[in-house]
């Protein structure tokens, strides 16, 4: 299985613990102040880019919804909002945020329309062809192993079903491109340290989105992983992505 840069990038590289395991530990400890930096650090555009994202499965009306790397349910939620599927199942490796998202699912009254699984996005404990649609938001970097996390999902995809992945891009317009990247190595590390007292987690954002395959690199991995049709759509001059892929 091939690797990628990404795939060494860690919270902590003292640590000698595989990623996945760091990851999970990380995003514990944030569980409880995430969706509040996540809406204060993108100054709520993130909610405007994760709709969009779900809006590309609006085409196959799908009935079925798997939601890799679920973190807090803002995806299926959103999801359950825009689409209205009969189910939505979302995975992550985070014990803290599943329940954080629960909370929230049961705040809502969405017991019955979407449920929560401590999940691995590269062994998924579900049969072969079992979801209409997938999405992930920014969660494909956290993946340890790349290759086989998107083959895995396309294994529990049903044939003519769509994949939708939400992730942030390296902005290449100068200007833009100076602003983001004094932004993610100063504000956004220095206050993301700050609310959610983990220092770690917001240096290995910055340091994953920068070995991370996007654009043409990140579309071609999934065709080699067996998709078609796919593409690419950049949103916000550049700063993130949504890129899709049918079965």
């Amino acid at each position: 299985m091939k690797k990628f840069a990404h795939d060494h990038i860690v919270p902590d590289q003292e640590d000698t613990r595989e990623k996945k395991e760091q990851v999970a530990e990380m995003f514990d400890s944030i569980a409880g102040r995430y969706d509040f930096l996540n809406r204060f650090l993108s100054a709520g555009i993130d909610i405007g880019w994760r709709k969009k994202a779900i809006r590309e499965l609006s085409s196959i009306q799908p009935k079925t919804l798997l939601d890799v790397a679920t973190g807090t349910a803002d995806m299926a939620i959103l999801a359950h909002k825009i689409l209205k599927p009969g189910k939505i199942t979302g995975i992550d490796i985070s014990a803290g945020m599943l329940e954080a998202g629960q909370k929230k699912i049961k705040s809502l009254g969405l017991e019955n329309a979407i449920e929560l699984k401590r999940g691995d996005s590269e062994t998924i404990n579900f049969p072969d062809n079992s979801f209409d649609g997938i999405t992930v938001a920014f969660g494909v970097r956290n993946f340890e192993h790349l290759e086989k996390g998107l083959t895995e999902m396309r294994r529990v995809l049903k044939p003519g079903g769509k994949i939708v992945v939400l992730e942030f891009t390296k902005p290449r317009l100068p200007g833009v491109k100076t602003f983001y990247t004094f932004y993610m190595q100063s504000v956004a590390r220095g206050m993301g340290s700050l609310f959610s007292g983990n220092k770690k987690a917001y240096r290995y954002l910055h340091e994953s989105v920068q070995a991370f395959p996007e654009r043409a690199e990140f579309v071609k991995l999934l065709q080699d992983a067996g998709f078609r049709d796919t593409y690419c759509k950049m949103l916000s001059l550049g700063i993130c992505a949504i890129y899709c892929g049918n079965k």
